[in-house]
């Protein structure tokens, strides 16, 4: 039996042998455990009221050790956020940006980055956004923009639109260092699909489980780094000070925690830490370790790019420089996928590239018969 066949009674909520699924990159099934999560954060809320945030906690707990694994780093201290938008923006709170006024990105970062970076660009941040292709240079082109005026370099482990991973942040990152710069590597599109170095111990992290992780919503995390005790973020809820709410304190003052409490929000739904702690436990009890997954997706997206190769769309058929999808110039790259929607294979698209992700629980048969059916459209 193959991992797919194994995989897939555990998704029967989502019928995955019933439909092709390549959204992988984007939304994948969760598996049926999931449930159980959603079910048990009712019971508990409906049984302890307000005494249930320990339990809470607890599962918050789980899911930041299920992120310091993803991210090498045991120990290490993990905010969690309900999305990745509010942790860049706390991480940004934290930087001397008046006497320190440039950031440094991409133009291929995810739109939570393009968007909010190129709005305070108009206001009064300097905001340099370097091509991110060829993605082989990047990380070196963005050290060459360094220099005393910079505040942090924020960029992708792997690109959202074309899967393409971005080499040499280790090195970036000692640039980073040397300069005084903080380093914020995106890892969304890396956690799941391939595994992940820690650029740097003083490197911050970001990202979350929506996608190839299926731990659904609501989980997203920034990953900080040891001197991260010293930074003092602006934009903080009054968890951040949680733990100390008993203590008497000056008025006025705000006072921070160390660890990852220090950029905290406030209250939220936990019902989504319930689901992932159930999700994370699944993957651990299958064996769904990053090299294990890292496997899969290599031999699913060879198998995409060759039938893509063979239907006359150029794509490169070496997948050891992407991560977990393939994606394709078409014209009309939204209305093909529209069209691959009512045949019944669901991708989706980014500007002229089609995009097409499997999953662990995808077969090489249900590969083969989406390749055909995209055959057909085309």
């Amino acid at each position: 039996m193959t991992l797919a066949e194994e995989l897939a009674p555990h998704y029967s909520a989502f019928r995955v042998s019933e439909r092709l699924l390549l959204t992988g990159h984007s939304h994948q099934a969760w598996p049926d455990v999931g449930r159980d999560g959603v079910l048990e954060a009712w019971e508990d809320a409906a049984r302890h009221v307000d005494d249930k945030w320990e339990r809470a906690f607890a599962k918050a707990e789980r899911v930041r050790e299920g992120f310091r694994r993803l991210v090498g780093d045991p120990g290490g201290q993990i905010a969690l956020g309900q999305n990745t938008h509010e942790l860049v923006l706390r991480f940004l709170s934290a930087l001397d940006l008046r006497r320190r006024p440039k950031l440094i990105t991409s133009d291929g970062e995810f739109h939570t980055l393009r968007r909010q970076l190129a709005r305070l660009g108009e206001e009064w941040l300097d905001v340099a956004r370097l091509p991110a292709e060829p993605a082989e240079t990047l990380a070196e082109r963005m050290a060459a923009e360094l220099d005393d005026r910079t505040s942090a370099v924020l960029v992708s482990a792997v690109l959202f639109e074309d899967a393409r991973i971005v080499p040499g942040l280790a090195e970036l990152a000692r640039a980073c260092e040397a300069a005084g710069v903080e380093l914020l590597a995106d890892a969304y599109h890396a956690l799941g699909a391939l595994p992940f170095e820690l650029p740097s111990p003083a490197a911050w992290v970001v990202g979350g489980g929506y996608k190839y992780l299926q731990l659904g919503e609501g989980n997203c995390f920034l990953r900080l780094p040891p001197h991260a005790d010293t930074a003092r973020p602006v934009l903080t809820g009054w968890y951040a000070e949680f733990e100390e709410l008993a203590v008497e304190k000056t008025p006025g003052a705000v006072e921070y925690p160390s660890g990852g409490a220090r950029f905290a929000g406030s209250t939220y739904d936990p019902t989504s830490h319930y689901r992932a702690a159930r999700v994370l436990d699944f993957f651990e009890e299958h064996g769904l370790s990053p090299d294990t997954l890292r496997e899969r997706y290599l031999r699913q997206t060879t198998r995409l790019a060759d039938g893509l190769a063979a239907l006359g769309l150029g794509v490169e058929g070496d997948r050891r420089p992407f991560g977990g999808f393939v994606a394709v110039e078409v014209d009309d790259a939204k209305g093909l996928s529209a069209r691959l929607a009512q045949a019944g294979v669901l991708t989706d698209s980014r500007g002229r590239r089609l995009r097409l992700g499997p999953a662990p629980y995808v077969t090489d048969a249900q590969l083969d018969d989406a390749l055909e059916r995209l055959g057909e459209e085309l």
